[in-house]
């Protein structure tokens, strides 16, 4: 069990050699949520997108196939999960895709960037979310889109005895926590057995 807990610990933030184990792990485990939550977004050609807690990078290689002409930024707060991110991406680095290292409290870009920001199973280890939501909006342009893509919607998930440092929330409480950051139009999508993406928009 100690094992176990500490390689699902590594989700929060990967580091050394579990770390890289890891972020295999979740770009291939992911596929599935955010293939089918990103299909709910109608991302359009020419779009300029940031995925929070970017990991190993997957994210963002299907953020780009789904807009010809994109530009996406990636933002993640382990130097481990920006190298394999860059690595997956490396074709297009620096040139449509770009990696920083950074937390999703301070987003070190200017405001009304986005046309959409997506965080697929990171959220669980945002520190103080509401402030990071507030970034969130800030970052966004007017009709923006936010799209948080969750697997573990039970706010008392065993898996937050498993994963230190990692808070659940429910579908119901991320969308309120959207309302309350002041983005529109909010929707809770959910797909069994247990996924669920949560919607909103920047007015």
């Amino acid at each position: 069990m100690g094992l176990l807990k500490t390689f699902f610990t590594n989700c929060a933030c990967p580091q050394g050699r579990m770390g890289r184990s890891m972020l295999k792990f979740m770009n291939l485990c992911h596929a599935p949520l955010t293939n089918w939550g990103l299909k709910l977004v109608n991302i359009q050609d020419g779009w300029t997108m940031l995925d929070i807690g970017c990991g190993g990078g997957a994210t963002l290689q299907r953020l780009l196939k789904r807009s010809e002409g994109s530009m996406v930024y990636g933002i993640d707060i382990s130097e481990e999960s920006v190298a394999k991110a860059k690595k997956v991406n490396a074709e297009v680095l620096d040139k449509q895709v770009f990696v920083t290292l950074g937390s999703a409290e301070k987003l070190p870009y200017e405001d009304g960037k986005f046309n959409l920001v997506t965080a697929v199973e990171t959220v669980y280890f945002w520190p103080n979310l509401p402030n990071c939501l507030r970034e969130v909006h800030r970052v966004l342009k007017s009709g923006g889109k936010f799209a948080i893509l969750v697997e573990v919607v039970d706010s008392d998930s065993k898996w937050t005895n498993v994963v230190e440092g990692m808070t659940a929330y429910s579908p119901e409480d991320l969308k309120r926590l959207l309302d309350e950051a002041g983005l529109t139009q909010t929707e809770i999508h959910r797909k069994k057995p247990t996924y669920a993406t949560i919607l909103g928009v920047k007015p």
